[in-house]
C-alpha cells in the first residue's frame, strides 16, 4: 500500500503570542516494511529559525522558533508512505522467538552487548510510566507467568486491555495517571498503550510506545471524510533472537500495513506531535486534523492491473 498523509495542527492565540518556540515528531520513519517516499512541513508564520535532527531513539525533530506577533500557528505535514508488512516481518524467525518464555526472555537481557544494553532502558521506569503500582502489576501477573512464552502472555494482555477498558474521547489528557486510567477502565489508545507498557515493565520486561497513524475505512457507501483521521499510538515489545514486535490494544490486532510509524519512545512525553512554549496571554485552543488515505496514483496502478 502507498498512503498519503496530511496532518494539520492550528493554534488560536485570543491576544496572539509574541514568541513560541516549538519541536515536532510528525515525520514518518524508514524500515523494513516502511518507506517514506516524500515529507513536507509547511509553517504559517515562516519560521525565523528552523532545524531538524535525529533524537536519542533515532526520530526525527524538527525544531522552530517565531520570534513575531502571531494570532495563529499552522503546521501542516504531507507525507507519502510505502508500507509492506511482508518485508518487516520474517515469519520463520517470528515463529521461533514466539515460543521463548517469560524466564528465559529475562536471562536473555542479562548479555553486555550494544542491542541489549539498549533494550534494557526500556524495562526502567520513564517520565509518564512509573514501575510502583500494585494495581497494575496485580493485573499483569494474570497474564505472565514465568513458563509462558513472551509472545503470547503479551497477545493475551492485549486483548484484555481491549475487553476491560472502554474507550472514551475526553476522559484522560496527557497529565492524567495512569493509576486513575486503570481505575475507571476508560481513555484513548495512549493510555492504553501506556497501561501496557507499565504492565509490562512491572514483570521486568521491555515494552516500548509507538507513535503514529492508523486508516480508518468509512461504512459501506459512505464517502471517507478528510480530517477524520487521528493520531495512534500503541506498544511494541522485544523478543530475543528476534526484536522488535508491536501490539495494538486499541484495536486488538497486531498492526502491519494501516499502520503507519512515527516515533518510538519511552512514554507519549518522549513522542508527541508537536510541543513547546510561548508568550501569551488569554485563553488559546488548538484544532487537529489528520487524514490518512491510500494514494490516488496506488489505487490507480492497481486498477489498471486489476483490468489487464
Amino acid at each position: 500500500m502507498i498512503f498519503d498523509l496530511w496532518h494539520k495542527t492550528k493554534y488560536k492565540y485570543e491576544h496572539g503570542a509574541s514568541f513560541c518556540h516549538n519541536m515536532t515528531t510528525i515525520k514518518p520513519k524508514s524500515f523494513p516494511g516502511q518507506t517514506l517516499i516524500d515529507y513536507s512541513l509547511e509553517i504559517t508564520p515562516t519560521p525565523t529559525d528552523i532545524s531538524q535532527r535525529l533524537d536519542f531513539f533515532g526520530n526525527s525533530v524538527t525544531r522552530f522558533s517565531i520570534q513575531q506577533h502571531h494570532k495563529d500557528l499552522v503546521v501542516i505535514a504531507r507525507s507519502k508512505v510505502e508500507r509492506d508488512y511482508t518485508k518487516q516481518v520474517n515469519e520463520t524467525e517470528l515463529s521461533k522467538a514466539k515460543d521463548v518464555t517469560i524466564e528465559e526472555t529475562k536471562a536473555y537481557l542479562k548479555g553486555t552487548d550494544s542491542e541489549i544494553i539498549d533494550v534494557r532502558q526500556f524495562v526502567m521506569p520513564s517520565p509518564l510510566i512509573s514501575n510502583n503500582s500494585g494495581e497494575i502489576a496485580a493485573y499483569a501477573a494474570l497474564s505472565f507467568k514465568p513458563e509462558r512464552s513472551f509472545f503470547d502472555a503479551t497477545f493475551e494482555l492485549m486483548q484484555r486491555i481491549y475487553t476491560d477498558f472502554d474507550f472514551v474521547p475526553g476522559f484522560t489528557n496527557i497529565a492524567t495517571p495512569l493509576k486513575d486510567v486503570m481505575l475507571a477502565k476508560k481513555g484513548v489508545c495512549q493510555d492504553f498503550a501506556q497501561i501496557a507498557i507499565a504492565c509490562i515493565r512491572s514483570m521486568g520486561l521491555p515494552a516500548k510506545y509507538v507513535s503514529g497513524y492508523i486508516e480508518t475505512i468509512p461504512p459501506a457507501g459512505k464517502e471517507k471524510l478528510i480530517g477524520t483521521d487521528a493520531s495512534h499510538a500503541w506498544f511494541s515489545v522485544y523478543l530475543p533472537t528476534y526484536g522488535w514486535v508491536d501490539f495494538d490494544p486499541t484495536n486488538n490486532q497486531i498492526p502491519k500495513n494501516q499502520h503507519i510509524v512515527v516515533a518510538h519512545g519511552r512514554d507519549y512525553y518522549d513522542v508527541p506531535p508537536l510541543k513547546g512554549v510561548i508568550y501569551s496571554m488569554g485563553n488559546n485552543s488548538m484544532e487537529v486534523s489528520v487524514d490518512l488515505r491510500p494514494s490516488k496514483d496506488y489505487l490507480t496502478q492497481m486498477q489498471s492491473q486489476s483490468q489487464q
